[in-house]
């Protein structure tokens, strides 16, 4: 497979993680892959979004950006997943829109795909590792095949985490993209040897 099929999911409230997003895709496609960027849809109240001006201005500035979907996770040959740390744990809306992937689990939709996974939280010991692992354990449960960078590129010598990239939020800075274009050219080639 040349051209493997690569769908970029991610969630934020700020903007780190579209960033981290942005990021992969554009390493994706560089590596040769067939990319779909989709976000998770909001599920916090709009009354509380609106009492927080950088969260609506988020918001809007990904409004052309189309929901994930089922449709999305069948297509797909691997998966970048790109969440905050919600105390160690994935933010609810991701864990919402994962919680709808039972039919496509139970049909064996999932199995022998592909995934890796970054996050960033506000401190550098803030679940970063955790909510990596966490999504993990559910991709395990799919069948799906997990592509941590591990420490195969200089790169992950630098930013520590073998498990995926992991950011401070809001400081998505150029050790940061060249982390995120490693793992997102990882999952790519992998991908692309996995279903040659």
């Amino acid at each position: 497979m040349a051209n493997p099929k690569i769908a970029i999911i991610f969630y934020t409230t700020y903007g780190t993680n579209h960033q981290i997003a942005l990021a992969a895709q554009e390493a994706a496609e560089a590596a040769g892959a067939e990319v779909r960027l989709r976000r998770a849809a909001e599920t916090a109240p709009q009354s509380v979004v609106d009492g927080q001006e950088p969260w609506k201005a988020q918001l809007e500035k990904m409004k052309d950006i189309p929901e994930v979907s089922h449709d999305d996770m069948t297509w797909a040959d691997g998966y970048f997943f790109s969440v905050p740390t919600r105390y160690g744990n994935l933010p609810s809306q991701m864990a919402a829109f994962i919680d709808t992937l039972g039919p496509l689990w139970q049909q064996g939709k999932l199995v022998n795909k592909t995934i890796t996974a970054t996050t960033s939280a506000q401190t550098a010991h803030g679940g970063r590792e955790g909510t990596i692992q966490n999504l993990y354990k559910s991709a395990m449960h799919w069948g799906t095949i997990i592509v941590a960078p591990g420490y195969a590129d200089e790169v992950k010598f630098e930013d520590g985490n073998p498990y995926g990239y992991s950011g401070t939020a809001g400081k998505f800075d150029d050790l940061g993209k060249k982390s995120v274009g490693f793992q997102a050219k990882r999952l790519v080639e992998i991908t692309a040897r996995l279903n040659g």
